[in-house]
């Protein structure tokens, strides 16, 4: 039996731009896949548009962490992909998760492109890329996929306000390396855009560094000063 794919996606507030997304990802569902939106308390009209093209709409508490583990939990599928809402997956990219599980991977990655015109965010997509294959870290905005059984055993990804795909990466690192997939999601250039490109490079430089020290992650998200408003 071939196993099946399961596509998880915490969204908040997406209302102006989740109609076109949510079509990009209908013909994996014609191919069998699962697609399940977990809504982290939107006060726009995000859940209702979600319905009628997804599989199963889900609230639960904001935060990535607890509304992708509520998705995964809802979820019948033998692997799960994690998507952002301003992510968007290359063509055929069911094949290519479910081609890496079968070659023996329990979890991967994709690399990713911010999309944008202006090169020094290009660079920073080719920077994040390579620090993925060197430390075997994957962010978010890679389209984490993991094998059902190793996502349960590990007990999910970590309900912390910040960094909780770091975490979970150090935790899959201890199972085997990720596969790092060369096909190249294309994730929103909106929050480089907000903030400014180097004042957000250089926070997240910062966060990282102080996470990795041992930082609180519910202090450093008061860093972050979005109070992870997007998903």
């Amino acid at each position: 039996m071939n196993p099946r794919l399961g596509i998880v996606a915490p969204v908040l507030d997406e209302a102006a731009t989740l109609a076109p997304w949510l079509d990009a990802l209908q013909p994996l569902r014609r191919r069998g896949a699962t697609l399940v939106i977990v809504d982290g308390g939107s006060r726009d009209a995000t859940p209702d548009i979600a319905r009628a093209q997804a599989d199963l709409v889900l609230a639960a508490p904001r935060g990535r962490a607890a509304q992708m583990n509520a998705g995964a939990a809802a979820c019948r599928a033998d692997v799960l992909l994690f998507l952002h809402a301003d992510t968007r997956l290359p063509e055929g990219a069911d094949a290519l998760v479910l081609a890496a599980v079968a070659r023996g991977h329990g979890w991967g990655r994709f690399d990713v492109r911010i999309d944008t015109r202006r090169p020094l965010l290009r660079v920073v997509a080719q920077a994040m890329n390579l620090r993925s294959r060197l430390t075997g870290i994957a962010t978010g905005d890679q389209a984490l996929f993991i094998r059902r059984d190793l996502f349960d055993a590990i007990g999910g990804f970590p309900e912390i306000p910040l960094m909780e795909d770091i975490a979970m990466s150090r935790a899959l690192k201890r199972h085997g390396r990720p596969a790092c997939l060369c096909a190249t999601v294309v994730t929103s250039a909106r929050r480089w855009d907000r903030h400014g490109a180097w004042k957000t490079i250089l926070l997240m430089w910062r966060l990282r560094a102080a996470y990795f020290l041992g930082a609180d992650p519910a202090r450093l998200a008061l860093r972050y000063g979005d109070g992870r408003r997007e998903s």
